[in-house]
């Protein structure tokens, strides 16, 4: 499991804990619309806003890895300099996509169901999502210091769910800004470094543990009981070729837009951000899920229950697991496309070795 709280210490091998940066109900006195900001004297720069007569102390893409959230400010007006940065929502965020959802420019009302951008606004590296709120950045990075994060990004989950979804437990990795009370961040205390967390982050994301999940939980509420209870693997079982198979993947997936440079640069990566593409994308994803089923111990027939229980149990199965996912890729791509691409990569990873290269 995550924690086991029992054995004290050693029962949370990652060292990790889980905040609510800022509450939607008791911090909405530090929330801004973009409406009211602008009312104020405040500038838009790409999806932060910055009092009129503050620049940046050099310039926004002098350093690819630091954006507008990350620089100081001097002031060349009469007031203290500001800086707010965008406020997440969990609805805003999906596994391995920073970007899912976004408010129309001005919206103030909080609404259920987010329009999503388009593939094509996302293969564009420089295209970030827009929130309904901001908040200064000095309190992001007060109560992020308070917790002793300081890497330039964060990972959190998404604290609703249903096992009736495409996916019942969601996290994402995004940018350092700051984060509602329905996307609770994780803080790793051991200095396990991007590459460990990587493959957590991978782990939290995998088909297999999403079974798990949808069995386990009852009603809508995520909550930290549950969650400590999940089946991670523990930092150890990460070997350096397991390491190697991982974290490239983690982030193609990942890194899509300058936003996320600091990330990539705490893996080592110096190249720009990696295409939005699709297809390439589902195959990267079913390449780690064949890994984490292989991981969990499963066999192929398993697996293959896991997917779709029809295809072991028979088509007059009544129980469905990820029906959601399906459905909706049937409508897309004409086929159960998941279904094929995992047991695929499993084939051929089986096939040449690469599972026993990696001891599984």
């Amino acid at each position: 499991m995550l924690i086991d709280e029992g054995k004290g210490p050693l029962g949370n091998p990652w060292g990790v804990s889980f905040t609510r940066l800022f509450d939607m109900s008791n911090d909405s006195a530090l929330f801004f619309t973009s409406v009211q900001l602008q009312a104020e004297g405040f500038r838009r720069e790409g999806t932060d806003w910055v009092a009129q007569g503050a620049a940046p102390a050099q310039s926004m893409m002098a350093v690819e890895e630091m954006n507008s959230s990350g620089l100081p400010l001097s002031s060349g007006s009469p007031r203290k300099p500001k800086l707010y940065v965008p406020l997440y929502e969990a609805k805003m965020v999906s596994y391995f996509d920073h970007r899912w959802g976004y408010y129309p420019d001005g919206a103030e009302e909080d609404t259920r169901a987010l329009p999503r951008p388009t593939d094509e606004e996302k293969s564009d590296p420089d295209y970030d999502i827009s929130p309904r709120m901001w908040v200064e950045f000095v309190g992001v990075q007060s109560r992020l210091g308070a917790q002793g994060w300081n890497k330039h990004w964060l990972i959190g989950h998404r604290g609703l769910t249903n096992n009736t979804n495409e996916r019942t437990f969601i996290t994402s990795l995004f940018p350092r800004r700051g984060v509602g009370n329905s996307l609770p961040v994780w803080v790793f205390e051991n200095d396990l470094g991007a590459e460990k967390i990587s493959c957590i982050y991978a782990n939290t994301s995998s088909l297999t543990l999403d079974f798990v999940v949808r069995n386990k939980i009852g009603g809508t509420n995520l909550n930290y009981f549950y969650l400590k209870q999940f089946p991670f693997f523990a930092p150890d079982f990460y070997t350096k070729p397991r390491i190697a198979f991982i974290t490239p993947r983690v982030l193609e997936l990942t890194y899509t837009s300058h936003s996320l440079a600091p990330f990539a640069r705490d893996l080592g990566h110096d190249g720009p951000p990696f295409p939005w593409d699709e297809d390439r994308r589902a195959d990267l994803r079913a390449d780690l899920d064949a890994f984490y089923a292989r991981a969990y111990g499963l066999t192929r027939d398993e697996l293959r229950y896991i997917l779709n229980p029809a295809d072991v149990k028979g088509p007059d199965y009544p129980s469905e697991t990820f029906r959601v996912l399906k459905e909706k890729e049937i409508r897309q791509h004409g086929e159960y496309r998941t279904r094929r691409l995992v047991l695929a990569a499993w084939d051929r990873m089986e096939a040449n070795g690469e599972f026993t290269a990696m001891g599984m």
